[in-house]
């Protein structure tokens, strides 16, 4: 999936290069719909699970701690990266928010700035790659909850098997909680960093 997207916007970035300046109101509009439909299918993606209700009964108050202690650390190391690169705070939290989700961060960023839209991309393509490599080491070393943390909101769909197997039953059904919740806060995030009076 990921090999299809980045193929997807290297050939998106080869027909723009041709697209006349006239067409950019046009392409506005379509990312829209892109946006809601790509939203519309998330919702989707979660009202098929019928065991959600189940499973975030058996989470606890881990249900709440654990995404709020990733959005903080997500937030927190991106703007802490964003002061030693002296990008504006905005900018760098907003790239933070995307918490992972790198189709629909780079999606909400884009009217803002292209340029900003291409480094979300990349930024949480990267996260999703650290995390498949990371949540094996952190489950051994550290321990089954912060095996969660480096997948933000793929925790409950591309890294959810990664974290299952390395981890147990429990620590899967925290882990997919912890991105349902995410999934849900970044439409809302991303868009907070970027608002303009």
């Amino acid at each position: 999936m990921t090999l299809k997207i980045i193929l997807a916007v290297i050939i998106g970035t080869v027909v723009g290069l041709f697209v006349p300046e006239s067409y950019y109101g046009v392409t506005d509009h379509m990312l829209s719909i892109g946006l809601s439909l790509l939203l519309f299918f998330v919702g989707m993606d979660i009202g098929k699970n019928k065991n959600v209700l189940k499973d975030i009964k058996k989470s606890g108050a881990m249900f709440f701690i654990v995404p709020l202690g990733v959005v903080a650390g997500s937030l927190i190391g991106a703007i802490l990266a964003g002061f030693l690169l002296s990008d504006p705070v905005n900018e760098s939290g907003a790239i933070g928010a995307g918490l992972g989700w790198y189709t629909l961060s780079s999606i909400i960023i884009a009217p803002y700035s292209s340029e900003l839209s291409v480094l979300a991309f990349l930024t949480n393509v990267i996260r999703e790659i650290i995390a498949i490599a990371a949540i094996p080491l952190v489950a051994k070393y550290i321990g089954f909850v912060e095996a969660i943390a480096p997948s933000g909101a793929t925790a409950m769909d591309t890294t959810l098997p990664i974290v299952s197997k390395n981890t147990n039953a429990e620590t899967a059904i925290l882990s997919f909680s912890t991105g349902l919740i995410l999934t849900m806060i970044v439409p809302v995030l991303v868009p907070l960093f970027l608002f303009r009076p």
